[in-house]
């Protein structure tokens, strides 16, 4: 098996994985400001149904709370894919890396508006991570196939 060796280009993807985490911190800051001006107490995770369509600042809460919880719960995906991707193809990575986490932007920004349906406009970073699985694919092909 021929030395590893990390690129100029795996810089670019370092840089996208730092950028996804602060995506995280901010997005856990936004979910703190939601909550302090909807009221809602700690450990409540959401507001209340009846109170969230009496207030829209709780609804604006409930659905900043969900665009950072569905980010959450897809970021695994994402990470595994994306480092995997980055070992072979470090360019392609960042640059698909990128394109997910403006869609992750934009799906955060247009749910916590308060109107869930603009949640969809983020769609197309979805695009981005089938993406990383073709090249993560392609990255255990290759290896799998060097070490034969």
């Amino acid at each position: 098996m021929a030395p590893f060796a990390l690129t100029r280009e795996h810089g670019f993807a370092a840089g996208v994985g730092i950028l996804s985490a602060l995506h995280l911190l901010g997005l856990g800051i936004f979910v703190a400001s939601a909550r302090r001006k909807a009221a809602v107490p700690y450990p409540y995770v959401y507001a209340e149904r009846a109170e969230a369509e009496e207030d829209p600042l709780k609804n604006i809460f409930n659905c900043t709370q969900r665009a950072h919880q569905n980010t959450l719960e897809g970021y695994p995906i994402f990470i595994v894919l994306f480092g995997i991707a980055a070992i072979d193809l470090p360019l392609y990575a960042a640059i698909a890396g990128l394109v997910w986490l403006a869609g992750r932007i934009v799906y955060a920004i247009s749910y916590s508006s308060g109107d869930p349906a603009k949640r969809n406009r983020g769609d197309f970073g979805n695009i981005a991570l089938i993406a990383l699985l073709a090249m993560s694919l392609k990255a255990c092909i290759s290896l799998i196939i060097q070490s034969a």
